[in-house]
């Protein structure tokens, strides 16, 4: 029999295991297994040399190594935002589950940035919605371009004087690296980077500038700029991701429409 024909039909079906996969738990599931089954396969192939016998082994362990990984991607799935424990401005712990049972938007910002402003529509709309079961958690971040600068307090105080911000603001985190925060991690893991919406100035000089850093940028879930945001469901998961130049009408939207989920 051609082993090569056994391998590409073993690829086949853990990528079709994959689809089936998404329609239990998402889309990065399903990519997940295509992934995985391709990592099987290559390490049947290292051993096709050494035999039939060999090449079986090397599927089995393939197999069992895609097993674990998917044991691992249903328990990060079944996780909620309630999970995670965060720091406060001052430095003291704040564990999400204060904020079971509501709505909420968690987004990524800075002081010193081109979407700055959006603080100003920010503050406006968690004015209109607060009283709905929603809160907007506000989390400070210098990994982009450096612009969020300067102590917790400081970036606070930033906020208060000029944009009149009531929502929760926590300590300063990094969301992308080996020092991402455990939240920001379980958020990108759960909606990943889909592109920017195009807004006519500012999509074109994000895309150009991620892609001279990285012309792969596109294929990572990792947040790639200030005020990316993340829409969590009165169940504490993950209903959808929105980049910096998605319009916030849209994002009034979709939380309002949270808002009146059953």
């Amino acid at each position: 029999m051609n082993v090569l024909k056994i391998m590409a039909a073993f690829g086949v079906c853990l990528a079709v295991a994959g689809c089936e996969k998404a329609s239990e738990t998402g889309a990065s599931a399903a990519r997940k297994a295509v992934s995985l089954g391709n990592a099987a396969v290559r390490k049947a192939g290292q051993v096709v040399g050494s035999g039939a016998s060999h090449f079986i082994k090397g599927v089995a362990e393939g197999i069992d190594e895609s097993v674990a990984e998917f044991k691992t991607e249903e328990k990060n799935m079944d996780r909620t935002v309630y999970s995670f424990t965060v720091k406060d401005r001052t430095g003291g712990e704040v564990s999400l589950e204060t904020y079971r049972g509501q709505v909420l938007l968690i987004v990524n910002t800075a002081t010193r940035c081109g979407f700055t402003p959006q603080y100003d529509g920010l503050e406006e709309m968690y004015e209109r919605l607060r009283g709905s079961g929603f809160e907007l958690l506000d989390f400070p971040c210098n990994q982009f371009g450096q612009q969020a600068p300067g102590t917790d307090d400081e970036i606070h105080t930033f906020c208060v004087l000029n944009y009149k911000t009531a929502f929760p603001q926590f300590a300063k985190v990094d969301v992308n690296g080996a020092n991402a925060a455990p939240l920001f991690r379980y958020l990108t893991d759960a909606a990943g980077f889909e592109g920017f919406p195009p807004d006519g100035k500012l999509a074109p000089i994000l895309e150009k500038m991620l892609a001279e850093a990285d012309p792969d940028y596109a294929q990572k879930p990792s947040i790639k700029w200030n005020f990316t945001k993340f829409l969590i469901g009165r169940d504490g998961k993950v209903i959808r991701r929105f980049e910096p130049t998605a319009p916030l009408a849209d994002v009034e939207q979709a939380i309002a429409a949270a808002l009146q989920a059953p």
